[in-house]
């Protein structure tokens, strides 16, 4: 039987301890894996030529550029996981809002604000929930995320925002929930990680923990979940949660999640991955 062919996407300048594992354990599972850096690669024609070689593509890497290399692969006919149409909810804050509001999913109470200045003042007045987080609605890493205690941290920090973003790119105002931050992983709608992110200061997403702990998931997340995972698309999910109360407040959805929040589960979430790749693969052959 001809071995299945994975092309990876990710972005260099070197492997990473994730690049290392998924070609240590391709190599276990009889799987060739193909490698490609998107911003190092060679030449566009030459890395069509390289993609036809693949049954199926992973893209382990969350930069913006890689969503124009996964709509090459889509128009080649090749399938992918995540397609390309799939990051339009993990990419858009204010999307992700709106869907899980669509779903009746609490997330925290969220506005769009205005491009024009006295507008977004207006609606924050409006609004009058203090402390809000701005944040951009595209996913930065947490780096366009900060605090703002009343409307003229709010100013300066949209026009910081703007000025750093070199465009107007569209702010939301949510709300602050004091909470611990939940991030579950999914694969094809299977819960594999659960963890409890609990930072000291107010960010708990992004880069800005590394001390986790496995916390049990309740009947009331497991619906929530699932409801997620249905209305996302995404295959390999990951999706962070706050808690208010007793109520779980969805914030936000991550394809391409990290696989490092507790090392010793690293190995175990990528030949999740792989072999989860592996049977989409053989039933597009």
């Amino acid at each position: 039987m001809k071995k299945v062919v994975i092309g990876y996407l990710y972005a260099g300048p070197i492997l990473g301890k994730d690049e290392y594992a998924f070609k240590r354990i391709a190599k276990k599972l009889k799987i060739d894996l193909i490698l490609f850096d998107i911003f190092d690669g060679p030449p566009l024609n030459i890395m069509k030529e390289a993609f036809s070689k693949c049954d199926i593509f992973f893209n382990n890497s969350a930069e913006e550029f890689s969503f124009e290399i996964e709509k090459t692969i889509e128009e080649l006919g090749k399938p992918i996981i995540d397609t390309s149409q799939s990051y339009y909810v993990s990419e858009d804050k204010w999307v992700f809002y709106l869907m899980c509001k669509d779903h009746n999913i609490p997330p925290p109470e969220t506005i769009l604000l205005s491009e024009k200045l006295d507008n977004a003042k207006k609606e924050l007045n409006e609004c009058n929930r203090w402390p809000v987080v701005l944040k951009r609605v595209s996913g930065t890493m947490g780096e366009f995320v900060e605090r703002a205690n009343d409307i003229k941290e709010s100013i300066t920090i949209l026009e910081k925002f703007w000025k750093k973003g070199s465009q107007r790119l569209p702010v939301i105002a949510q709300e602050l929930v004091i909470s611990p931050c939940y991030r579950v992983t999914v694969i094809n709608g299977k819960i594999v990680q659960s963890i409890m992110k609990n930072a000291k200061g107010w960010k708990k997403t992004g880069v800005f923990e590394k001390r986790n702990k496995r916390f049990f998931i309740d009947i009331d997340l497991k619906k929530i979940i699932k409801t997620i995972s249905s209305f996302s698309k995404i295959k390999v999910l990951g999706i962070d949660f706050l808690k208010k109360g007793n109520k779980w407040i969805a914030l936000e959805v991550n394809s391409a999640p990290a696989f490092d929040f507790i090392e010793s589960d690293r190995d175990k979430i990528i030949k999740k991955v792989l072999i989860f790749l592996k049977k989409e693969a053989l039933k597009t052959n």
